[in-house]
């Protein structure tokens, strides 16, 4: 499964989407705020942040801000991120928090062994998915957004409120399905914006790209083999030990291009905790053939970065996706034009509530992998459409680009 880039040769105006809301969905209470490094007070972006004892989650935005929401009142936030020591921090509706997280260090035990061949070790986490992910269907509630930037300027913002089905991590991907519950998309209409990306699948790319469920992305015995696995520096993630393992393309040729990247294994139990990919893109034709689905005939395309993180949490019982991310950085021009635009594509999706039964999506509601998420929306007129749900608070630069484009219709 690719990540599927649509590159169309003239704008597609849109409007915004409103349909019935749930009053299943509704989150009354909630807790704003915003996480730092203790050391510095820079901001930390996508730090996962959770109402302890409930499912209830969402991440950081690129200032550090969240917005956490809660069916139920609740006294304290938890939050994790690579590198830092998870926090639990008392918390109130009425006053804005800021959580200081302190970089983590450690000391190696005297009986942890870290040495040892890493193509093992990642062959024995492959083995132990069926212990440590649900061997049930899940029902995920889920935030999507994706946005589309020309040089340094958005021109495409679209979100989404989405259910996720999922089946036992032993029945492979072909029973998982996303629909919509909401949705809104927003499209500049500058006239020098005459070239229009999006992206195909939207929320059901997390499904595809869910590395540990689909083998054919990077788990599988032949695509396994196309690559070489080498230890690196242990880590810590939400307080547990990780095995950090760094892969790269064997020495092979291949008719597809491969990924680089490090894998987070726990330590104790050998699940994945987290997957960061990269794309190779310096052989052009392969990775267009990889991620682009169609573009006009008269433009030159040229990849600059293609990458993937995928976030696993762990409830002490069993670990389950919970935050996805792929960026997708190009040059295009036309080819009577003596200069390439930059562009790049960000998508990202976070799962914010387990639902308590486990429905399976309709094949009527299933958003498709060919489907694009501004193509399935019409006009939006509540303004307080999303107060009630968990999202990724938007950033500042993303307040700024959403009231242009807004300004501009």
């Amino acid at each position: 499964m690719k990540l599927r880039i649509l590159i169309l040769s003239l704008l597609i105006c849109c409007t915004l989407n409103l349909s019935a809301q749930s009053d299943t969905l509704r989150l009354a209470f909630s807790v704003r705020g915003t996480v730092v490094d203790a050391t510095n007070g820079v901001a930390i972006e996508s730090a996962l942040v959770t109402v302890p004892g409930t499912n209830y989650s969402t991440v950081t935005n690129a200032d550090g801000k969240f917005t956490i929401k809660s069916g139920e009142p609740f006294s304290s936030v938890q939050v994790s991120v690579l590198g830092y020591k998870t926090s639990v921090c008392e918390a109130s509706p009425d006053k804005p928090v800021r959580i200081r997280l302190k970089p983590e260090s450690y000391a190696l035990e005297g009986a942890t062994i870290i040495s040892g061949d890493a193509y093992d070790l990642v062959c024995a986490a492959i083995r132990r998915i069926p212990d440590n992910y649900s061997s049930k269907p899940e029902l995920l509630e889920c935030f999507y957004r994706e946005t589309v930037r020309k040089r340094t300027r958005y021109t495409y913002i679209s979100e989404a409120v989405a259910r996720m089905y999922k089946t036992g991590y032993g029945d492979g991907i072909y029973g998982d399905r996303t629909a919509l519950e909401k949705s809104r998309v927003l499209l500049s209409q500058k006239p020098s914006d005459t070239l229009s990306v999006k992206v195909q699948g939207g929320p059901a790319q997390a499904v595809f790209l869910d590395v540990v469920k689909n083998p054919e992305v990077l788990f599988g015995p032949e695509t396994l083999n196309q690559y070489i696995f080498e230890m690196g520096q242990p880590t810590y993630i939400d307080g547990r030990l990780q095995f950090v393992i760094n892969f790269k393309p064997g020495p092979q040729i291949t008719d597809v291009a491969l990924y680089s990247g490090t894998l987070y294994i726990d330590s104790e139990n050998l699940f994945f905790t987290r997957i960061e990919m990269s794309l190779d893109v310096s052989d052009k034709g392969k990775a267009i053939r990889r991620i682009v689905v169609r573009k006009p005939l008269s433009l030159r395309l040229a990849p600059k970065e293609m990458s993937i993180v995928v976030n696993y949490s762990y409830d002490g019982r069993l670990a389950r996706i919970s935050y996805f991310r792929s960026v997708f950085r190009f040059n295009c021009d036309w080819k009577k034009k003596l200069f390439a635009t930059s562009y790049s594509a960000i998508n990202e999706l976070v799962v914010t509530d387990i639902r308590p039964q486990a429905i399976p999506i309709a094949r009527s509601e299933q958003f498709r992998t060919s489907d694009i998420l501004s193509d399935k929306a019409s006009e939006f007129v509540d303004p307080d459409f999303w107060k009630d749900y968990n999202i990724i608070e938007p950033s500042e630069s993303l307040e700024h680009a959403v009231d242009r484009l807004r300004k501009g219709r």
